[in-house]
């Protein structure tokens, strides 16, 4: 079982790390869009369209209003208390096994609330695929730590 337990901590870690990372991205929000517009251009099409029409908008709000991007610094901070909550699975995975239970929870409710809200928002589908994206991605790596959690359990029911 101690295979078990160590690709449980390394799934975990990643999980964590890119959780973190993806979150981190929110801060430097301008930077990050006229960038992501700018590697867009070399393709044709509505993606690069509308990343050029929210970087835009993100820069024309930033020179107007920069206080509106706090609550994006607090998305990442979010991101960041959120991968603190996983401290419990790596110390005890099969005590804590509800917080990766509740981590795919979440994973899912990325995919409803990308679909649920983005029209609301006028986000094209395309974009609401690429934010629904996140959720699945991110329930891979929490389905093998469940798998791996359910097989140490197991074993420690036999024992």
């Amino acid at each position: 079982m101690e295979r078990e337990r160590k690709r449980i901590r390394i799934w975990i870690v990643f999980f964590v790390v890119v959780l973190i990372l993806s979150g981190l991205t929110a801060v430097p929000l301008e930077w990050g869009t006229q960038l992501l517009a700018k590697w867009l251009q070399v393709f044709d099409g509505e993606l690069p369209r509308w990343a050029n029409y929210v970087a835009g908008a993100v820069t024309e709000v930033g020179t107007m209003y920069p206080w509106m991007f706090y609550g994006t610094d607090w998305l990442a901070f979010a991101h960041v208390v959120i991968g603190l909550a996983f401290i419990g699975p790596l110390r005890d995975p099969v005590r804590n096994k509800w917080v990766i239970e509740w981590a795919l929870l979440c994973c899912v409710l990325v995919v409803v609330f990308a679909f649920a809200w983005a029209p609301v928002r006028h986000i094209p589908f395309y974009w609401r695929c690429v934010d629904a994206s996140f959720g699945v991605i991110g329930a891979i790596p929490l389905w093998f730590v469940l798998r791996d959690i359910r097989k140490v359990e197991q074993a420690g029911r036999r024992e």
